[in-house]
């Protein structure tokens, strides 16, 4: 069993998928029955399990917080389902992605519909006896952290070749920005909002929303490192997404900050299929230079930092299992 198997497997996990099949699988309607296809499949769900865990390495309760566990995997799934749409990926969690199965516009629809109902089911905490502060300061949150996936989705979109004019250090600079809006977002979200609904102290929800900072960079910087490593059947998604969309991932820029961009110029020239470029790439990241070690050690800093964070917590099972998760994060294979 690896790392991940291992901390997704927690009893938390176990009550979030509980709450997700008794919630999703008896489809009411259209935008009932694609939401339970996306959301009851076969994923971590690990913005959930840091939700939980967050509330109850502050002495939070789980059954408080659960609705809110829901609602960030709302706000996740919802945001695979656009992104598959853009990338044009048809493939999710080793089955078709929403849109491939259900077409484009119904695709669409389903994830707004899914970002909407976060903000229902965070509020169902205050009738579990979540006070109502902590409820509107997790919606406040959680309302953050999905404008900060978009604005990543944005500034993504522009980390194109022509940022390397700026040079390759600016480029990571950039690549840093985004990856702390998109994906390190949620992370934040979710960890702070459980600290918050759990009824942590000030430095309590520091600390944790510390600990999320560098988890979601550590989980990013190992999932660019992916599609040379792993493959699609065990990953769930195409390996070529990246190399078909010209992406510049963390282990492709510090290639070019190694060996300067003309060594990625001929690559992603657009001449080349996906699996050519994907080849080529792997090729420039492993051999020519190195860059995938170094991506991995730099994902293995941001799982100490992150772990640090956790030193003024107390020593308690919910913290151990944090921990857990950051060292997962960057030991896994999909």
């Amino acid at each position: 069993m690896t790392a991940i198997h291992e901390v997704t497997s927690s009893p938390a996990v176990e009550d979030v998928r509980r709450a997700l099949t008794e919630r999703w699988s008896g489809a009411g309607h259209r935008v009932a029955e694609i939401s339970g296809y996306a959301l009851l499949a076969p994923g971590k769900l690990l913005r959930p399990l840091l939700l939980v865990t967050a509330a109850e390495a502050v002495g939070g309760s789980r059954e408080q917080v659960l609705p809110a566990a829901l609602a960030v995997e709302y706000l996740h799934v919802a945001s695979l389902i656009h992104d598959d749409i853009i990338d044009g990926d048809d493939l999710r969690r080793g089955r078709p992605a929403v849109h491939a199965r259900f077409g484009t516009p119904d695709a669409i629809v389903t994830g707004d519909a899914l970002i909407l109902g976060l903000f229902s089911a965070v509020a169902e905490c205050a009738a579990l006896g979540v006070p109502e502060p902590a409820v509107l300061a997790a919606v406040r949150v959680l309302s953050e952290a999905g404008e900060d996936l978009c604005r990543g989705q944005v500034q993504e979109a522009l980390l194109d070749r022509e940022v390397l004019a700026a040079g390759a250090d600016h480029c990571l600079t950039a690549y840093l920005e985004v990856a702390s809006l998109k994906t390190g977002a949620l992370f934040r979200g979710a960890c702070r909002a459980g600290a918050l609904l759990g009824g942590g102290s000030p430095a309590e929800v520091a600390a944790i929303t510390g600990f999320a900072e560098h988890a979601g960079l550590a989980f990013q910087m190992h999932d660019d490192l992916l599609p040379f490593l792993g493959e699609p059947s065990v990953t769930g998604k195409p390996g070529t997404s990246d190399a078909a969309n010209l992406r510049l991932t963390f282990p492709v820029l510090l290639a070019v900050r190694e060996a300067g961009s003309r060594s990625l110029d001929r690559i992603l020239g657009g001449g080349f299929t996906p699996e050519r470029t994907l080849a080529e790439l792997r090729e420039l990241v492993t051999t020519t230079t190195g860059a995938l070690e170094l991506a991995r050690a730099r994902a293995e800093e941001e799982v100490a930092l992150a772990r640090a964070e956790l030193g003024t917590l107390p020593s308690t099972e919910a913290t151990g299992l944090l921990g857990a998760i950051a060292e997962a994060a960057v030991r896994r294979d999909r």
